[in-house]
């Protein structure tokens, strides 16, 4: 089956509580992200929550991307 759609994979499937226990809403340099938490003790993020379409643009906070917090 195939579902063609323009809600994100997310309302589609809903993640596990699992997966949402690691996940969390932080602000990078005034860009609200959802992040999680991994073992290299800094957060990877997932999602770029603004609704600035130049927040976008910004690799630092691009999905996939690694935030230090030191």
């Amino acid at each position: 089956m195939i579902l063609y759609t323009m809600m994100p994979h997310e309302q589609v499937f809903p993640p596990s509580e699992k997966e949402q226990a690691n996940q969390i809403l932080i602000t990078y340099n005034g860009i609200p992200v959802m992040a999680e938490w991994t073992e290299n003790h800094e957060y990877r993020v997932i999602r770029v929550m603004s609704t600035d379409p130049n927040h976008f643009m910004d690799p630092g906070c691009m999905p996939g991307s690694k935030i230090s917090l030191s």
